[in-house]
């Protein structure tokens, strides 16, 4: 009992201390104020996305950078994707939507949309959208200032995340929760080593000379979480890499019930362990258990300092996502638990080779 308490708090203190420098350090894109004037390849890979792609699209006519281009190509979508699309760009001349081709073989599907992108991308930089989102004025210009100021070959931001209903506030914000308290961001760019690695897909902008060297997407062709593998292999290049939290200049609505955020949370997050199951189930019986064994000892200090470094994790995780403090506070131990969900479906889908999204086997 006492080894494991003491490998809880140690757990707990670790955490907390990771937390503590993200938050102190500040990882967000800083706003600029200087224009540019490269041209910027903005690419959407958009399947099924019918109640989505039209806010983005016109959160980017309405961005205050100037020279872009818009290609979106429709992902062999079921649904009016590419009919909408169609009729947005016929009116705006940055703006032009392709049909992308059928799912070649050893390709997952998001990342041979981003392939084939990038063949029709004429920009100085190629940035991939995902189609829920939406940009705001100051984000193309600042995101172009970091790459000339730190020589980037790929920027990533994780992007604010917009919640409407219950069922997404349970989930959802566990994304921030499990970045800022396991990996101090700071040092994707400081540490050259490809095992300090994070991005996001929901913002990938990338140099175009060094993407058309290395074709990124095609060598992460079969990866689930693509985004950090081509980070990872853009350390590996030697190249310089950096991910951020994108200070509210790019929002997405990843979900929009808990059911639809479980579901998507579970098809990857195994995968972001590297298929490690074995540890993947040690760091929830630390994350859920290790709490629950404190709380089982009914000893009043260890329950009160145990509370106390969870709730100031939460809080600076909360204020660095731009969410609402009290509501993450509230809502933590129903976060937790869907956590265990989300963890245990991951690996049962995992092992019946059953993980699906958008009606494609993962």
């Amino acid at each position: 009992m006492i080894i494991a308490l003491l490998v809880t708090f140690i757990f707990l203190i670790l955490r907390f201390t990771v937390t503590l420098f993200n938050f102190l350090s500040n990882p967000k894109l800083p706003r600029i104020g200087k224009h540019y004037e490269n041209k910027v390849s903005i690419l959407i890979p958009a399947r099924n996305e019918a109640d989505n792609i039209l806010s983005l699209l016109q959160s980017i006519h309405a961005q205050d950078y100037r020279n872009y281009e818009v290609i979106i190509l429709d992902d062999n979508s079921t649904d009016d994707t590419y009919t909408l699309c169609e009729a947005f760009t016929s009116n705006h001349n940055h703006f032009k939507v392709i049909k992308g081709k059928p799912l070649a073989d050893g390709w997952l599907g998001k990342n041979y949309a981003c392939h084939q992108l990038a063949q029709y991308a004429t920009g100085d930089y190629y940035l991939f959208l995902d189609a829920d989102e939406k940009v705001e004025k100051g984000l193309i210009n600042s995101a172009v200032h970091r790459m000339n100021l730190r020589d980037l070959s790929l920027l990533s931001l994780f992007t604010n995340q917009t919640m409407l209903t219950p069922g997404e506030k349970m989930v959802v914000p566990l994304m921030h929760y499990i970045l800022l308290n396991l990996l101090p961001l700071r040092l994707v760019y400081l540490i050259k080593s490809a095992a300090v690695a994070a991005a996001s897909g929901q913002f990938m902008l990338f140099n175009a000379e060094s993407y058309q060297n290395y074709q990124w997407h095609q060598l992460a062709k079969n990866k689930v979480v693509e985004d950090v593998e081509i980070m990872k292999l853009v350390k590996v290049s030697k190249l310089n890499g950096e991910a951020l939290l994108a200070n509210g200049m790019i929002s997405c609505r990843m979900y929009s019930s808990y059911n639809e955020a479980v579901k998507g949370f579970g098809k990857n997050f195994l995968a972001a362990f590297n298929y490690n199951i074995i540890g993947f189930l040690i760091y929830l019986l630390l994350l859920i258990g290790g709490p629950a064994l404190i709380v089982m000892t009914l000893n009043l200090n260890f329950i009160l300092m145990m509370a106390g470094l969870i709730a100031l994790t939460r809080v600076m995780i909360s204020l660095s996502a731009g969410q609402n403090v009290l509501l993450n506070l509230i809502l933590h131990p129903i976060q937790m638990f869907s956590l265990l969900i989300i963890g245990l479906t991951s690996i049962q889908k995992h092992l019946t080779k059953t993980t699906e999204w958008k009606g494609r086997k993962i």
